[in-house]
């Protein structure tokens, strides 16, 4: 999720805890928590591309660290705040704040190690989108109002919403579900793998993408009172063997796409561009598989080498229309489910 609504949610659940003389102090410190897991981007390499996908919500977004980075904030920000809290209110309020980073994570479709370190399972409820302003702004507001009245029950308002929102995410979640089973059952294909994820700041754009026979069929569908079906496209499924055949089974690369793999959770397709591998899953426009991100591959490398990061950022304002099309449901048909 992205940093604000990390701060806000560490903000707001502090603040169920803070009595109206500490409120602001328990806000800026249940904030400072909610953002503190993230500092696991600095983990990273300049010759390995990958090392920063291995180490982002690892083990500060797990469990059992919670507790352990709550002492940690507890420990930097307490110089500040000894004037006003307590040593056990500061380790709450950053118990709390910290707590919900990496749970607010598992709702987006990116993955979230949250049981490390006893497996490395990227968690994943997709449920929400990793930015979606129609959950953080209203937080904001209230997290404001709370601050501004002494009021917490403001905040207790502020929690029922996340909530609410969350659920409204499983809801559609399912509807999206749903409509993907549907969609390949009326193309005689089998469901073999099927993910769902909302597209950028919304629930009411989703992405549908299910594997058959070594292709991915992505789609987009909307949402509203009925479901719509915008129609999507296709790519390969990566195999190794056959896609890269001259590359070394003992080569740094070829480690690289097993490492890629796990961290795309499987959905890595090969395009038109026999050299790129690309992530599935995101893409700027959620019926189509022009990926945001994927690695290189050069088998003329050397044996140590590592691929290449690559990143799509082309032709943006193209996309941004395609995007508002489908939230408008331009070129989306109205799907008659039959039995």
């Amino acid at each position: 999720m992205d940093p604000v609504s990390q701060g806000a949610f560490g903000t707001i659940f502090a603040q169920t805890i803070s009595n109206k003389k500490k409120l602001i102090a328990g806000s800026i410190l249940g904030c400072l928590a909610g953002l503190a897991p993230d500092l696991d981007v600095l983990i990273r390499s300049n010759t390995d591309p990958l090392l920063k996908l291995e180490f982002h919500r690892q083990f500060t977004h797990s469990l059992v660290f919670i507790p352990i980075g709550a002492l940690i904030v507890t420990l930097f920000t307490r110089i500040f705040f000894k004037k006003y809290l307590s040593w056990k209110q500061s380790y709450l309020f950053c118990l709390f704040g910290y707590a919900t980073h990496g749970l607010l994570d598992a709702c987006t479709s990116y993955g979230t190690q949250l049981l490390f370190p006893f497996s490395d399972e990227r968690i994943s409820w997709n449920n929400i989108s990793v930015v979606d302003p129609f959950l953080t702004v209203p937080i904001i507001i209230l997290i404001i109002i709370a601050i501004l009245r002494k009021n917490k029950f403001i905040s207790f308002l502020g929690i029922i919403y996340i909530f609410l929102f969350l659920g409204m995410g499983v809801v559609q979640k399912n509807r999206a579900e749903e409509a993907g089973k549907y969609l390949a059952k009326m193309r005689g294909h089998g469901e073999t793998k099927l993910t769902v994820k909302p597209s950028l700041g919304n629930l009411l754009l989703w992405k549908v993408i299910y594997e058959e026979n070594n292709f991915y069929h992505v789609d987009a569908v909307r949402l509203l009172l009925e479901t719509e079906h915008c129609q999507g496209t296709t790519i390969k499924k990566l195999n190794t063997f056959l896609d890269f055949d001259k590359l070394n089974k003992d080569s740094q690369q070829y480690k690289d796409i097993k490492r890629f793999n796990w961290f795309s959770q499987g959905y890595l397709g090969v395009g038109e561009d026999k050299t790129i591998i690309t992530d599935v899953r995101y893409s700027a426009v959620p019926n189509e598989v022009d990926g945001l991100w994927g690695i290189k591959i050069n088998p003329s490398k050397s044996k140590n080498d590592h691929v290449e990061w690559v990143v799509n950022r082309a032709d943006y304002n193209t996309k941004w229309k395609k995007f508002i099309d489908l939230i408008k449901g331009k070129g989306c048909k109205r799907i008659l489910y039959k039995n």
